[in-house]
């Protein structure tokens, strides 16, 4: 297999270059930061703070109520894997709008860098195939993201896309953590792209 060369901190903004057009909830700490720095904040992106292995079934929440949205779920490795089994909640309702993008850096960032699961032998893909996903693919040289670009709009929804990216932070962004607020202002940004 390729040595992982593709940067986290470029990776978004190459894979979905027109934002505004999707629903987007990402998951904690690092996709949560690549994701508010891709959209600096933006008002269609909901990102999730104490809520481990839950980005996923909101993600999945958000397009089976707006089929007519394109949504996008940013997860982390360590998230991911924490609520593995809605991958399989996802195959059985089969939103056709609904992308999972994992970004797995291999390792727990937010408590010291630890190796993860990913980092040793559980290959994501694998598991969202036998979970019964119809599209899923696997990245990890920068080479690869016009590819995987294109996997994340022509590809037979629910799509899985496993980033697998370079150990190193994660975008340096602060974002909003009035977690009340930034929940009012992706209800209404739902509301006014669903009504």
């Amino acid at each position: 297999m390729t040595d992982i060369t593709l940067d986290r901190r470029n990776l978004l903004s190459e894979l979905v270059p027109n934002p505004e057009r999707h629903l987007m909830i990402s998951g904690l700490a690092g996709a949560s930061k690549d994701a508010a720095a891709f959209t600096d904040d933006g008002a269609n992106l909901f990102t999730m703070a104490g809520t481990m292995g839950a980005s996923v079934s909101m993600g999945l929440g958000v397009a089976l109520s707006a089929p007519d949205k394109d949504v996008i779920v940013f997860a982390g490795d360590g998230e991911l894997m924490m609520n593995v089994g809605s991958l399989a909640t996802v195959a059985s309702m089969m939103p056709a709008n609904l992308s999972i993008v994992c970004i797995d850096n291999g390792c727990h960032g937010e408590t010291g860098g630890q190796p993860g699961h990913t980092a040793l032998r559980t290959n994501l893909a694998l598991m969202a195939e036998g979970a019964g996903l119809p599209s899923v693919t696997t990245i990890q040289t920068q080479e690869e993201v016009a590819q995987a670009a294109a996997f994340l709009t022509e590809a037979p929804g629910p799509r899985f896309l496993w980033a697998r990216v370079m150990t190193g932070p994660p975008s340096a962004y602060k974002r909003n953590f009035n977690l009340a607020e930034c929940r009012q202002r992706f209800r209404d940004t739902y509301l006014n792209q669903t009504s």
